[in-house]
């Protein structure tokens, strides 16, 4: 029973980090296109970045991550918070 939940907790651990995984590939794979102007310039960047990324420093993901939540929920966090007026 611990074995086969054990097991299944790394299934969704698996799932979550190929959907990770794609997602970034997206994200970058736009940036790039939009910026560097050629869509297979921007596949070779994104390929490029995605496998630095997850194969060799695969905890610089958590960064990505954490700036992608900060950029999408960062402005309103920062217009509820209170601010002294000195």
């Amino acid at each position: 029973m611990v074995l086969h939940l054990f097991g299944a907790i790394l299934d969704i651990w698996g799932n979550i980090w190929i959907a990770l995984a794609i997602f970034t590939f997206v994200w970058i794979f736009s940036w790039a296109k939009n910026n560097l102007g050629s869509a297979k310039l921007a596949i070779v960047f994104a390929i490029v970045i995605s496998y630095i990324t997850f194969y060799t420093n695969p905890d610089l993901i958590w960064i990505g991550v954490a700036l992608f939540i900060f950029a999408t929920f960062g402005k309103e966090i920062f217009e509820k918070l209170p601010t002294i007026n000195k």
